[in-house]
């Protein structure tokens, strides 16, 4: 029995895998047991076009913008590399991660499991001196990996 496949997304045709065993669709109706990406984001909209890492608040000329007081109440996540589920993806704006593992610009000695909080560096997270006195309303996130020096870097940490 012949069956008219393609590796691309067709309609009215039978899905086959491309050479690197992917398949290509518009929708997916299932279940998803596992994503290569670690975050879940929303798409807000930003008074600029910040780097992946970047630490935001709530406020500026839009819905978001960088923040830049250390320990603000207003932050909201950190700009998402590749969400495993992005909310709101038809939106203008960037992507905030909201939960999960990311990518985030730092600045100080940061040690693994730190709870980090925004800096005065704009766009950067520290360590909160006294996480049992932080608002959670303050915390960025946690440190997944060290970083050993005073000045700035990135490190994975945990939204």
């Amino acid at each position: 029995m012949a069956v008219d496949a393609t590796t691309t997304n067709t309609a009215s045709k039978v899905v086959a895998r491309d050479s690197a065993g992917n398949v290509a669709a518009t929708y997916f109706n299932g279940t998803a047991t596992s994503a290569h990406y670690a975050d879940l984001a929303e798409v807000y909209e930003a008074d600029a076009d910040y780097e992946p890492g970047t630490v935001l608040v709530i406020g500026g000329e839009s819905e978001v913008t960088i923040s830049d007081e250390a320990g603000s109440y207003k932050v909201i996540g950190v700009v998402s590399t590749d969400p495993a589920y992005l909310m709101n993806s038809q939106a203008k704006g960037v992507a905030v991660a909201l939960r999960g593992r990311v990518p985030c610009k730092v600045t100080g000695n940061v040690n693994k499991g730190d709870v980090l909080i925004a800096s005065d560096t704009p766009g950067h997270a520290m360590v909160g001196a006294l996480p049992h006195t932080l608002s959670p309303l303050q915390i960025v996130g946690r440190a997944l990996e060290s970083k050993l020096d005073a000045g700035s870097g990135i490190i994975e940490i945990i939204v």
